[in-house]
């Protein structure tokens, strides 16, 4: 693990991506599965996300369930990049920005709390660029399960087959809860006291509701959510796959299946611009051992000689928690 030395900040960042306790002194927990303090837990976490090895401590939501979100691409000339990169920044609902070796050069997610923000984004977007901008809508996750362990391979993935989602779980409040779990739960020994003070609400609701949401499907990860490139996973490779609508699903669980994916879904084609369906992202230490997993991805039967794109990204402009309620609406 690269400028991690300790074996506790080690620990914490291996160990606790996911699975976050859900009780009332959660780094107190934390604390005694590693075998030190509850104080010393906060510490390093709270000196971890200033060197900027953690993003936060909090939850990531599943896809287009309590919000809306879409992957989007623009072709931007090569002089103009910064420029484009920094307008498409400023727009609330982007929470992801990336430059990639392709024609369409600058990638982004755009979120909201429902798709008529998603879709006023991409407008504002479109708008304020003058560049056409492509609405890749998410259609089927194989994948979307991301960690990665700090021995130097990618987390196994935990899920071969998109996990079971229980939407009539939502009940009302859990937007306003998710907006803060997704941005990052504050760093104290109490936290869901402390959220539940933010919503009005008490901490045996706010423990109750996140235990629900997640047996749901609905909270797909919590834990400690790492800049991984910080740590030494430089190389991250979307590869996008022209395969036909109808061996997605044979292609999908295949390549979501192999080992070095870390991502993988299908996405809604773009007719006569961008044919491609399915999408898988290998996140590596370097070019060479991102190449090697394609290769082997390239190996499956459902993908032999299926036309595909290699798209390594060059920059990370951004990389925040999803919106998902609208700004009057949030806690926080």
């Amino acid at each position: 693990m690269k400028d991690i030395a300790h074996p506790i900040d080690r620990a914490l960042l291996d160990d606790w991506q996911r699975g976050f306790p859900v009780v009332p002194r959660p780094f107190a927990a934390l604390a005694t599965a590693i075998g030190t303090s509850e104080t010393d837990v906060l510490t390093r976490l709270a000196d971890l996300q200033e060197s900027g090895h953690v993003t936060r401590v909090g939850a990531t939501c599943a896809p287009n369930t309590l919000s809306a979100s879409t992957l989007a691409a623009v072709a931007v000339p090569e002089n103009q990049v910064e420029k484009v990169a920094a307008i498409i920044n400023e727009d609330p609902g982007v929470n992801h920005s990336y430059e990639r070796e392709d024609q369409w050069n600058i990638w982004f997610v755009a979120t909201g709390p429902d798709r008529d923000a998603v879709n006023a984004s991409l407008e504002r977007i479109a708008g304020r660029t003058g560049l056409r901008v492509l609405d890749l809508r998410l259609k089927q996750p194989f994948n979307i399960d991301l960690g990665f362990k700090m021995n130097g391979k990618a987390a196994p993935v935990t899920h071969s087959s998109p996990r079971s989602l229980d939407q009539s779980a939502i009940r009302e409040g859990d937007k306003e809860l998710m907006s803060i779990l997704t941005t990052g739960m504050p760093l104290v020994p109490a936290p869901y006291a402390v959220v539940a003070d933010q919503l009005l609400r008490t901490e045996q609701e706010v423990i109750t509701r996140i235990r629900a949401l997640s047996d749901a499907g609905i909270l797909s990860r919590f834990g400690v959510i790492v800049r991984h490139r910080k740590l030494g996973w430089k190389s991250n490779a979307m590869v996008v796959w022209n395969v036909p609508e109808g061996r997605i699903y044979e292609a999908g669980t295949q390549l979501a299946a192999l080992p070095g994916v870390t991502l993988c879904y299908e996405r809604r084609p773009v007719a006569g611009v961008w044919p491609y369906r399915l999408y898988c992202m290998i996140h590596a230490q370097s070019r060479e051992d991102a190449l090697a997993v394609l290769d082997n991805a390239k190996a499956l039967p459902a993908l032999s000689n299926v036309d595909h794109k290699v798209l390594f990204s060059t920059r990370c402009f951004r990389q925040t928690g999803a919106m998902i309620a609208r700004s009057k609406e949030a806690a926080i």
